[in-house]
């Protein structure tokens, strides 16, 4: 287990200062970081917060989890690492356009 709680279902209005006063009550809040969208700027309705203790991420999870929040039901767990991604763009290969990628000499 870990000290690293992902917190899902968050108001869009609430921010780390509520956040860490509601986990506040478990024990020590070493960090907490509402993930925002990178084009916007705004919040996406989840947050990461770090525990300084395994015991007192456990007990936070106990209690907040399916709990209302500012009129929104939390979901509280572990966070799971991230998954790897794989290297490069992802897409089709270019194909150079509309001529299949085969250029042919202009005179």
């Amino acid at each position: 287990m870990g000290n690293r709680l992902y917190v899902g279902n968050i108001p869009f209005s609430a921010g780390e200062d509520e956040l860490r006063e509601l986990f506040i009550t478990f024990g020590e809040v070493e960090s907490v970081h509402v993930v925002t969208d990178r084009a916007t700027g705004r919040p996406r309705g989840f947050a990461f917060v770090e525990m300084v203790s395994e015991e007192d991420a456990q007990k936070a999870i106990g209690e907040l989890d399916q709990k209302d929040f500012q009129g929104r039901r939390l979901a509280v767990n572990e966070a799971r690492p991230r998954a790897p991604r794989p290297m490069g763009g992802g897409g089709p290969p270019d194909d150079g356009g509309f001529d299949g990628g085969r250029r042919e000499p202009r005179w």
